[in-house]
């Protein structure tokens, strides 16, 4: 998901450390190859492979690609390996886990995706962004806005998305006032990476966790406090660099489509379907969630049998010239089309998840990580240290495969240091500019005002909210830690 400059000699280190065995060896009975030119050859290939991840923005190479291949070449591998000892269906058995494991998460952000597309082509996210653009707020106020926005709004939908929507905000009414779009910019980081950690679908790691069945639906917003305060210590501080100046808008209107509050009211439905399915039924979240794209399926067909009727009614009651034109144009235009926003889900992204989970999984299944796999969690007095440390790794490796090896491993941890590694995977990868799916996002739409070192100024003030976070927590659920 992220562009990580760091070298392979680091990467494989923590890989090392992190990527455990326990998971994978459940879907069949697994050989130890650690000693064998096979797992050296599985670790040196999957070390290659995220090396070209990181170095996406440089050389321009989809991060799906490489580990796409190099999931392929690792369970190739294994599956010779397997057929020539007559063990052949013990691999598939554990591929076929993993593989189980990743549909399930990947039709839930499937359907997640579609429905924010969906926003977007009805305009939602352009009318929230033209009237915050108008209202006359001042650069402070716009600040205040534009990050508390972020912390709210990733909740529900993606923090990527959410990111990029307040981004657009702060580049309309900076114009040429860079110091103000760059720190904006790294509030909104902050506060949508924040965000996303309190809730079950805010980010990947925690729906990670939640599927898992590591923390229920409801303990998630434990976490609620202690995300507040990752994101107010360091917009607080930052917020002194803002100058009250008046925001100058440009006038723009913009007009939402037909539909547009009815998606979002679906959308919570269907994340309605995938709780109560999940709590009540005890089947997996992703059965609501598919459940909810029939219903958007349903709705694009009305959509689009009433499109021409839609503007035919709106056009007869039009009272300018101006005014109908648009709506002549709107009306002649493409009804909306339901697999239009599937095709435009992130599809890098969603296969460059695959890849890294059939990866890791492999990596595991050979044994190879075994000799360090209770590195971090062997020592219970050590525990909570470890989980802080797997938020500044996420901060320097993608925190999804570190959080994927923490599932893996399924330490015997409590409630609390169970949403305490949620956290620190959440807002951890604020830290630098580099560290989150937002980040890097903002730095390609800022670019040359949102900067790998313009981020790195504020680090200090970052990670005193992250440490500030990591207390909250331990203080107020501290109940949560023990048994």
């Amino acid at each position: 998901m992220l562009q990580k400059h760091k070298t392979l000699g680091v990467l494989l280190t923590l890989i090392a450390v992190l990527f455990p065995p326990a998971l994978f060896a459940s879907g069949g009975e697994a050989i130890d190859l650690t000693s064998h030119g096979i797992g050296y050859a599985a670790l040196l290939i999957f070390g290659i492979a995220y090396c070209l991840v990181m170095l996406e923005d440089v050389i321009h190479l989809r991060k799906s690609k490489p580990v796409l291949v190099a999931a392929g070449i690792i369970w190739a591998m294994i599956g010779f390996y397997y057929s020539q000892h007559g063990m052949s269906h013990d691999a598939e058995a554990a591929f076929r886990h993993n593989l189980l494991e990743y549909a399930e998460l990947f039709f839930f952000l499937l359907v997640a995706m579609t429905y924010i597309n969906a926003m977007e082509e009805r305009k939602l996210f352009d009318a929230l962004r033209a009237w915050m653009v108008n209202k006359g707020f001042t650069l402070r106020n716009i600040f205040w806005l534009t990050g508390v926005l972020a912390f709210f709004i990733s909740p529900i939908a993606d923090n990527l998305t959410t990111a990029l929507l307040m981004c657009a905000i702060v580049m309309k009414v900076g114009g040429s006032n860079h110091k103000f779009i760059a720190v904006a910019c790294i509030n909104i980081v902050v506060a949508a990476n924040a965000g996303g950690a309190f809730s079950p679908f805010g980010d990947i790691t925690t729906l990670m966790v939640w599927q898992k069945g590591m923390v229920p639906f409801t303990d998630f917003f434990q976490l609620f406090i202690p995300s507040a305060v990752n994101f107010l210590v360091p917009a607080v501080i930052m917020s002194f660099a803002i100058s009250n100046e008046v925001a100058k808008g440009d006038g723009e209107v913009v007009y939402m489509k037909p539909g547009a509050m009815r998606i979002v009211g679906l959308f919570l439905v269907t994340i309605a379907f995938a709780v109560m399915g999940h709590s009540f039924l005890g089947m997996p979240p992703v059965l609501g969630m598919m459940t909810g794209l029939g219903l958007l399926q349903f709705f694009a067909f009305y959509l689009r049998k009433t499109h021409k009727k839609h503007y035919d009614k709106e056009i007869a009651k039009a009272k300018d010239v101006k005014e109908h034109e648009r709506l002549r144009t709107l009306g002649d235009g493409a009804p909306f089309d339901i697999f239009g926003k599937v095709a435009k889900a992130e599809w890098d992204t969603l296969l460059f998840f695959y890849g890294v989970v059939v990866c890791v999984g492999g990596l595991g299944f050979i044994g190879y990580l075994g000799m360090v796999s209770h590195a971090m969690y062997a020592d219970p007095s050590f525990i909570t240290w470890a989980n802080v440390l797997v938020g500044i790794l996420s901060a320097i490796v993608d925190n999804i495969p570190v959080m994927f090896a923490v599932l893996s491993m399924e330490p015997t941890m409590s409630q609390g240091q169970w949403l305490l590694v949620t956290l620190t995977a959440g807002v951890g990868g604020s830290m630098l500019s580099i560290g989150s799916a937002a980040g890097v996002a903002l730095m390609g739409q800022a670019r040359g005002i949102y900067t790998f070192g313009a981020h790195i100024k504020w680090m200090p003030v970052i990670a005193l909210g992250y440490a500030a976070s990591i207390m909250t927590h331990l203080w107020l659920n501290a109940d949560l830690f023990t048994g």
